[in-house]
Parts: structure tokens; sequence; C-alpha cells
């Protein structure tokens, strides 16, 4: 049983990352950091302005949007590498977008039954992450005491959306209510709801959800429609 278990979860482990490499998403999915694309700017005292954002090695290119149109002629370019220039003023864009990601809950808190006190579980899981996030970047610079500028980039955000996967849960007398004799870890999809919180290094997130048992003795499970919280902590694939 429990052989046959492992076999299960490694083939749908393979499923779940083949369609995702081959169209791209597992790339675009980690790329959470501050690179081309569309976005709104803030200028201190100014109000936002739809922008489209050009990154080249250590170079920024901000281009103005007109009526869904980038107009080619840059309002603003930094460089990014250290350079005797003034520095510019700080810059904040803001971007939303759809999030595709392969996560894993670090532990799941299962709360007491009449039968057992209140556990933390350590299973395996694996699951699919579909959201929708929202990332704000802070451009500014600093010169230091030679006269040389210094750009830095930090990255506050987060994000929410629904996971589906598949889990293992211990199964024995205990987590039965004394109704199966067997001890084996059993294979059960899992789903629920997540919110994280991210930044330049880690994306810390809670989720809550329930686990449907696969097999037989699901009736006999005593965390049978009960629900679960959940930590996670990814970190960005590239």
């Amino acid at each position: 049983m429990e052989f046959n278990t492992f076999v299960w979860m490694r083939n749908y482990l393979w499923l779940l990352l083949l369609p995702l490499a081959s169209c791209g998403v597992i790339e675009k999915s980690s790329r959470h950091d501050f690179h081309s694309g569309y976005y709104q700017m803030k200028k201190p005292g100014q109000t936002t302005v739809p922008v489209y954002v050009q990154m080249e090695s250590e170079k920024v290119q901000v281009h103005p949007v007109v009526k869904r149109e980038v107009d080619p002629k840059p309002v603003l370019q930094m460089n990014l590498s250290p350079n005797d220039s003034l520095c510019h003023y700080p810059l904040r864009f803001r971007r939303s977008s759809l999030d595709v990601d392969i996560t894993t809950i670090l532990m799941k808190y299962r709360f007491s039954t009449p039968d057992l006190p209140a556990q933390l579980n350590t299973d395996f899981n694996g699951a699919l992450y579909l959201g929708w996030r929202h990332d704000a970047y802070r451009v500014s610079g600093k010169s230091d005491p030679l006269g040389t500028c210094r750009y830095g980039i930090s990255n506050r955000g987060f994000d929410f959306g629904l996971l589906a996967g598949l889990t293992s849960v211990q199964m024995s007398p205990f987590t039965t209510g004394g109704k199966g004799q067997r001890e084996y870890n059993a294979p059960a999809l899992q789903y629920g709801f997540a919110v994280f919180a991210e930044s330049n290094v880690a994306s810390f997130g809670l989720a809550a959800g329930y686990d449907h048992l696969l097999g037989s003795e699901r009736n006999i499970w005593i965390y049978r429609n009960k629900p679960w919280l959940g930590f996670v902590v990814g970190l960005a694939l590239n």
C-alpha cells in the first residue's frame, strides 16, 4: 500500500509539472522582480500615471502610455549602476498580475476532536496555486560620501488565491477513532484558499482548506470534512 501510494504521488507531480514547463508558466510565475512591463508610476507630489518600463541590464527607461499606446520617447532614464550623476527622487511603481505557482504547505494545524487534541502535521503535500498578485516597487538613490549615486529597488506586495493538489495523511487507530487498525500514509486531495505577503527574498503565507481522503476508509477518518490551517513559505524558482 505504501509503495503504491508513493508511485501515485510521484506520477501526479510529474503530470502537474510537465504541462506548466511546456508552456513556460513556471518561468513566468517566478518573475516577481522588477522587470520590463506595464506599471502604474507615482512621483512624489504627483498623481499615478500608466507607464511602460524597459529594463536593459543596469538601465531603466520609463515610457508614457497614452490611450493604450506606448510612446517610444522615454520621459525618464536611470542608470542603476553606481555613477556620478545626481540621484533621482524616489519613484514608486505598482503592478497587478495573475500568479500561477507550485507550492507546498510546510505545516498544517488540525483542530482538536473529541478523540484527539489539536495536531501540527508536516506530511507530504504539493499543490497548484492560482491567485491575483499585487506588487509595489520603490526605486530610490542615495549618494555616498564620494558623491557616487547608488540605486536600490525594494519590493513589497501581497497575493491571494486558490490552491489544490495532493497530500499524504496518516491513518492509524488514533486517526480513525479505533475503527481502523492499520497504520499507513493515505493519499488525499487538498484544496483551499491562501494569502501571501511578498518581499524581495521570500513569500510567507497562510492557507485554510480541507482534505478529501482517497480510499475506502475515508468515512472513518476523524478529520473528514474538518478544516485545517497551513503555513507556506515560497521562494522564486529562478
